[in-house]
């Protein structure tokens, strides 16, 4: 999916940070000049957080360095901060977007009684984290293809009780959610394969390619989950698909084969496309 980090750190002509840290406690200007001259272009905003999370200056030589060397500055803090929420991420895990709480605002708005969600394709959990914290107690289930994006889902999943499972799609829940489900979020992956190697390095190199890789025209999975999608949803239930502005004609297209009723939401602000599509 198309990232929205800040542009990444130019490691080969930065200092390294010990060069710019005293012995004692690095100072925030320390820190943000560090930054700096590893091209963070929010070098300021980035610095408090790491500053917050530190616990010694060792720490906090240690966490700038890898912000300096290249680290996604959400696998530097731990964390990705998401409607509010304080979601863990880890290496090898797809980081969550800012611009993904469109979906989940779109959501809510369709299903704000939801008692059933599902959050497919689910990295770290932080759609369904987000929905449960909105909703009233829904029950909440979750499932991606990549085992390391399970355990980390479970623990973000745990306190609202939610159940990850692995596997591909649909295949990895349980047939008892049949008919069943109010909220169906997929954030597929949507980036055409010939165009993953455009991505910025932070999301190329340090999240997985099955998160990121959507097929020759990146609309792969989106077609094998809106072709499903109708068996598993409650009458009046919703899918929840984000896309590109490109792709959105041929993703509605996609729902509207499935039998679904479609529509295309937009946010400007955050340059968001979700593809809508409702059981009837």
């Amino acid at each position: 999916m198309p990232p929205t980090f800040p542009a990444s750190p130019t490691p080969a002509s930065s200092p390294a940070p010990s060069a710019l840290f005293s012995a004692s406690l690095p100072s925030r200007d320390a820190v943000v000049a560090a930054l700096r001259a590893a091209g963070c272009v929010f070098a300021e905003d980035e610095a408090a957080l790491i500053l917050t999370t530190a616990r010694t200056a060792a720490d906090l030589t240690a966490l700038v360095g890898r912000r300096v060397g290249g680290l996604p500055l959400e696998l530097v803090l731990g964390w990705a901060e998401f409607r509010g929420l304080r979601i863990a991420v880890a290496p090898g895990v797809f980081v969550p977007r800012r611009r993904t709480e469109f979906l989940v605002s779109e959501a809510l708005a369709h299903a704000p009684h939801a008692n059933v969600v599902v959050d497919l394709c689910c990295g770290s959990g932080a759609v369904g984290a987000a929905l449960a914290a909105a909703l009233d107690r829904p029950e909440v289930h979750a499932a991606d293809v990549d085992p390391v994006a399970v355990r980390c889902a479970r623990g973000n999943l745990a306190d609202a009780g939610g159940r990850v499972y692995a596997g591909d799609l649909f295949d990895a829940l349980p047939d008892a959610l049949r008919g069943r489900v109010d909220i169906l979020a997929a954030n597929v992956p949507y980036v055409p394969t010939g165009e993953v190697a455009l991505l910025p390095a932070e999301a190329r190199d340090h999240e997985p390619l099955v998160a990121l890789d959507g097929g020759t025209d990146g609309l792969d999975v989106l077609r094998r989950v809106a072709a499903a999608a109708p068996g598993w949803l409650a009458p009046g239930g919703c899918l929840l698909v984000e896309t590109s502005e490109r792709q959105a004609p041929d993703a509605v297209g996609a729902f509207t084969r499935a039998g679904l009723a479609t529509r295309l939401a937009v946010c400007e602000e955050l340059y968001a496309h979700v593809v809508i599509g409702v059981r009837d």
